[in-house]
C-alpha cells in the first residue's frame, strides 16, 4: 500500500461511509450499523500501514500528498504524517470502531445518522492530524464540530441541548482568534504551509499577539482551566460514544495544536510566557482533581479527571520552554516531557476511553450515572468489576499501567527545570488515587445496594471486546511502550530544535 494515497483513503473513507449509511435512511437500522462498522474496520485496517511503514529515520512529514486546492489564494490540498500524527491517527481509527461496537446496541432512536455522524467525525479527526496547510487544518478544526455537534444535540441526555450549544460556542469562539492569526502569519509568509510558517521570522510582540491567539483556540479544546466549564456538561450529556469520542480523541487535538502552532511558530513568547500555561496546568491538576473528588454524577468526576489528566499534557508541552533554554543540558530533558505529554495523550485516550465505556455499560443497565444509586456492583458483574478496577488503577498511574509512563516521564522533566513545579504536579498521583479509588469503592464494593443492583448481568461478550481492547492498549503502553517511544521520538526531538532557536 506505499504509492496509495492512505491518508486521503483515511479521511475521506468515512466520510463516504457516511454518507451511504445516512441514504440508507431508518428502515433497515442492522444494515446501517453493520455498513458502519465495516468501514470503520476497514479505516483502521488501512492506519496500520502508517505505523508499520514508518521510517524512524526520519524526522520529516511522510506519507506526503500535495495538491492545488484554491490557487487564487495559496491554499493547498497538502497532507502528511509525522510520528506525532501517527500515533494519534491510529488511536482515532481504532477508538472510532470500538465506539461502534459500544453502541450496538444502545443507540435506538436515528441509528443511521448516529453512526454516520460518528464515521463523517472521523474523517474529520484524521484530517486534523495530517494536514500540512494551516487553512485546511483550520477547515477540518472547524468541521468537525458540527457532526459532534449534532451527537450531543440528539442523542444526548436532559439538557442535552445547553450542553451542545455551549461545546459549540467555547470551541467556536477560541478559533475565530487562531484564523485571524493564521491569516496574519500569511500576509507576513505568502504561504498556508506549516514548514514556511516555521521558518518565518517574527517580532517579539508579532509572536506573543499570534501565541495568545493560538492559546485562545487549543486551550479551550484541551481544555485547560479556566475555560474547561463546557466539559462537564458536554460530558454528562452525550451519548457514550459521544463522551468517548470526546475524552479521547477531540481532547487531544488541543495538545496537538500546540505542538503544531504554538511550539515551532512562536518559540521566544512560547519561552516567555510558558510560566502562564505551567501555571494554568498545575492549577488543572491540582485543584481540577479535587473538584472530581466531590462530584455524585459518575460521568461528572470522570469528565473533571480528563481535565485534570490534560492537564499534564499541558504541562509537559511548555516545561520544555523552561529546561530547553532555561536550564543546562536541558534538551534531553524538554525531550523527556514532550515525549511525556505524547505518551499521556495516547495513555489518556485509551483510559477515558475505557472509564466512559464502563460508565455506559452501567448506564444502558441502570438508567441513572449518580453514584449513590449503585455499590456491590461487583458482587453480580464479577467480570466488568475486574476491568473497571484495572482502568480505576491506570487512571489513578498504577505503574504497569499506561498512566504510569507519561505522568513520570512529565514529573521527571518538571523535577528537572523547578522542584516546585515537578512537587505539585506529582499531587495528582494523591489526587487521582483519591477521587479514582473513592468512585471504585461506593459502586464496586460493599453490600449490594438494591433490587436494582441485584438484578444487573454482567458483561457480554461485544461489551468485554471493547473493554478487552482498551485494557491491551493500556497495559501493552504501560509494561512496553518503547515502539510508541521509538515512532514519536525523532519529531520530538526535531520539535526540540525548533523551540531551543530563536527567530528574534
Amino acid at each position: 500500500m506505499s504509492n496509495w494515497p492512505l491518508l486521503s483513503l483515511l479521511i475521506w473513507l468515512p466520510i463516504l461511509g457516511g454518507a451511504c449509511v445516512l441514504a440508507m435512511g431508518e428502515r433497515r437500522p442492522d444494515l446501517a450499523r453493520w455498513t458502519s462498522l465495516a468501514f470503520a474496520l476497514v479505516v483502521f485496517a488501512i492506519s496500520i500501514p502508517l505505523f508499520t511503514g514508518f521510517d524512524h529515520a526520519n524526522a520529516g512529514l511522510q506519507f506526503l500528498e500535495r495538491r492545488e486546492w484554491i490557487p487564487s489564494l495559496g491554499i493547498e490540498y497538502h497532507l502528511g504524517a509525522d510520528g506525532i500524527s501517527v500515533a494519534l491517527i491510529v488511536l482515532t481509527t481504532l477508538t472510532t470502531a470500538l465506539v461502534l461496537i459500544g453502541a450496538w446496541t444502545s443507540i435506538t432512536k436515528r441509528v443511521s445518522q448516529y453512526f454516520a455522524a460518528m464515521l463523517i467525525l472521523e474523517g474529520m479527526m484524521v484530517g486534523v492530524f495530517c494536514a500540512v496547510d494551516a487553512m485546511l487544518f483550520y477547515v477540518f478544526f472547524e468541521a468537525m464540530l458540527i457532526p459532534m455537534f449534532i451527537i450531543i444535540g440528539v442523542w444526548g441526555g436532559a439538557r442535552r441541548v445547553y450542553a451542545s450549544v455551549k461545546f459549540f460556542l467555547y470551541t467556536f469562539l477560541g478559533s475565530v482568534f487562531m484564523l485571524v492569526a493564521l491569516i496574519y502569519l500569511y500576509l507576513q509568509a505568502g504561504s498556508w504551509q506549516l514548514p514556511d510558517l516555521y521558518a518565518l521570522r517574527l517580532s517579539s510582540t508579532e509572536q506573543m499577539w499570534i501565541f495568545f491567539a493560538f492559546l485562545a483556540a487549543f486551550a479551550v479544546k484541551v481544555p485547560m482551566f479556566p475555560v474547561h466549564t463546557w466539559l462537564p456538561d458536554a460530558h454528562v450529556e452525550a451519548p457514550t460514544g459521544g463522551s468517548v469520542i470526546l475524552a479521547a480523541i477531540m481532547l487531544k487535538i488541543g495538545g496537538y495544536g500546540f505542538l503544531r502552532f504554538n511550539l515551532p511558530i512562536t518559540p521566544d513568547a512560547g519561552h516567555e510566557w510558558a510560566w502562564l500555561v505551567i501555571a494554568l496546568s498545575l492549577i488543572a491538576i491540582v485543584y481540577v482533581g479535587l473538584v472530581a473528588l466531590v462530584q455524585e454524577d459518575m460521568k461528572k468526576l470522570v469528565a473533571y479527571s480528563s481535565v485534570s489528566h490534560m492537564g499534564f499534557v499541558t504541562l509537559g508541552v511548555f516545561i520544555a520552554f523552561a529546561l530547553v533554554r532555561d536550564v543546562e543540558g536541558g534538551g534531553d530533558a524538554a525531550r523527556l516531557g514532550l515525549q511525556g505529554a505524547m505518551v499521556q495523550m495516547v495513555s489518556h485516550g485509551f483510559i477515558s476511553g475505557a472509564m466512559f465505556s464502563c460508565i455506559g455499560i452501567l448506564y444502558d443497565r441502570m438508567h441513572t450515572r449518580q453514584i449513590r444509586d449503585y455499590g456491590g456492583v461487583a458482587n453480580v458483574m464479577p467480570w466488568f468489576a475486574a476491568f473497571y478496577v484495572l482502568f480505576a488503577m491506570a487512571n489513578s498511574g498504577l505503574p504497569g499501567t499506561s498512566g504510569f509512563v507519561g505522568e513520570f516521564m512529565v514529573i521527571l522533566a518538571a523535577f528537572q527545570a523547578n522542584p516546585v513545579i515537578g512537587f505539585f504536579a506529582a499531587m495528582t498521583l494523591i489526587i487521582g488515587a483519591a477521587y479514582t479509588l473513592w468512585l471504585v469503592k461506593r459502586v464496586l464494593y460493599g453490600e449490594v445496594a438494591n433490587a436494582h443492583v441485584a438484578a444487573l448481568k454482567d458483561i457480554n461478550a461485544r461489551e468485554a471486546l471493547v473493554l478487552g481492547v482498551f485494557a491491551a492498549g493500556t497495559l501493552l503502553i504501560g509494561v512496553y511502550p518503547k515502539p510508541l517511544t521509538d515512532l514519536m521520538e525523532p519529531s520530538i526531538a526535531q520539535l526540540a530544535n525548533l523551540i531551543a532557536a530563536s527567530k528574534l
